[in-house]
């Protein structure tokens, strides 16, 4: 069959041919249709994700769409190695797979599903979001955080705030008040001191580094004694901060993980569902690029702020 295949870390994918999986009696073959280049992808093909194995070569892909033999639409995520979303089939345990509804398309779906789950995951799994309850999403303008601030208003978050870089992007997220990344760590910490003063209650955060250092500080700085859940999904603009134990101490926080390993796969099975029961309702979408698969080694490294999905 036809595959992305990673052959090395460092190396992108090349399109080509790999052996057909072939079916255990606790799984089921999907037939791909679309597959999704999400952040994760691109860092487990590169070896670069905590979650990679090392071992290759392998078929690049986290989770996809497709049809089953009896013809069933499915979302998939984690195939059974060294088989990834992006070919032409894969076989899937049971319990790692789920029928799609009938009014969310393919492409939509397969758009949406890293994405969204990872801040449905986060809010309903990890922070244990009350409604009524204040929201921060650091991270706001990439697509996973362009949807949390949709997802945080739909579970109930009565106040969002957004932070990113790209002010056009920040300008029409609907968010209650954005903040704009720029300047130190001390001159971010300013800019949203006013608003953990006020009480923020949960902060997602998918760039790690520096605004998550600053976060953190004004967070301890804030309501001294009053909960923060402070809940890790992302790291793009750093692996590592330095962190003053005494913030901890002296603080509310409290400092969460949301991914795989921190959450059980039953967990993550249902946030992928609750998201997709809900997407058609509440406008869950992300401008996507549909790519052919063959296309893989060219389009690896496009970012033109549209979510491409490869399809067979």
């Amino acid at each position: 069959m036809k595959a992305a295949i990673v052959e090395q870390a460092g190396q992108k994918p090349r399109y080509g041919d790999f052996p057909e999986p072939e079916l255990a009696s606790d799984e089921v073959r999907v037939n791909v249709t679309a597959a999704a280049l999400s952040p994760l992808a691109r860092a487990r093909a590169a070896g670069t994700h905590y979650s990679a194995s090392g071992t290759y070569p392998f078929v690049a892909g986290v989770d996809g769409v497709g049809h089953t033999d009896d013809g069933a639409r499915a979302f998939f995520v984690l195939p059974r190695a060294p088989q990834g979303a992006m070919a032409e089939m894969v076989t899937v345990p049971n319990g790692q797979w789920l029928p799609l509804p009938d009014d969310l398309d393919d492409y939509t779906a397969a758009a949406i599903a890293n994405a969204g789950t990872s801040s449905w995951a986060a809010l309903v799994e990890r922070a244990r979001l009350c409604r009524g309850e204040t929201v921060l999403v650091n991270g706001a303008t990439g697509s996973s955080g362009q949807l949390a601030v949709r997802i945080a208003r739909h579970l109930g978050a009565s106040r969002v705030i957004a932070t990113g870089r790209n002010q056009a992007v920040l300008d029409t997220l609907g968010a209650d008040a954005v903040v704009r990344l720029e300047g130190n760590t001390e001159a971010l910490q300013a800019a949203v001191a006013e608003h953990f003063a006020a009480g923020v209650d949960v902060v997602l955060d998918y760039l790690w580094g520096p605004s998550a250092r600053a976060l953190l500080l004004a967070a301890a700085a804030g309501r001294r004694g009053v909960p923060v859940r402070f809940v890790q999904i992302g790291s793009i603009t750093g692996e590592e901060i330095a962190l003053p134990a005494g913030i901890l101490r002296s603080s509310g926080i409290e400092l969460l993980g949301s991914g795989i390993g921190s959450l059980s796969l039953d967990q993550m099975m249902a946030a992928i569902k609750g998201m997709f029961a809900a997407a058609k309702p509440a406008g869950f979408t992300l401008d996507h690029r549909v790519v052919p698969l063959a296309d893989v080694a060219e389009t690896w490294d496009d970012g033109d702020g549209a979510r491409i999905l490869f399809t067979t």
